[in-house]
């Protein structure tokens, strides 16, 4: 089983930064991506961004591209999401997966493993 925990949430100002955390448990971790997803409240879950582990590959959703970061540390089994320039329509609670295959995909049947989700809230 593999258990991912995300850190790093909390409430700030517009156009503030916020620095998220995914710790991966397992060692399977180096195998399948992992992705960034975020879920509003009465919207549905949606992609934010993805990276693999053995490769410098990356995936932004168009809404976050140019100001959040994805980036990784294998040995520490990380998975980081660097929020940058954020706005209130950022708020949303979010949440790290494991693909279950190692293509970068932005669909949740995409992804097996779910962290327990973090909370974001960008105030105007």
């Amino acid at each position: 089983q593999v258990q991912l925990v995300e850190s790093g949430g909390g409430l700030v100002q517009s156009g503030d930064s916020l620095s998220l955390s995914c710790r991966v448990s397992a060692r399977t971790a180096s195998i399948f991506p992992i992705g960034w997803f975020r879920q509003a409240p009465g919207k549905e879950r949606e992609f934010v961004a993805a990276i693999k582990w053995l490769a410098s590959s990356t995936y932004y959703d168009d809404s976050v591209r140019g100001r959040f970061t994805i980036s990784r540390d294998n040995a520490k089994n990380t998975v980081y999401l660097q929020m940058n320039s954020l706005k209130p329509e950022d708020t949303a609670v979010y949440y790290c997966a494991q693909a279950n295959s190692p293509g970068l995909a932005r669909t949740l049947s995409g992804y097996r493993y779910w962290g327990q989700g973090t909370q974001v809230t960008v105030s105007s």
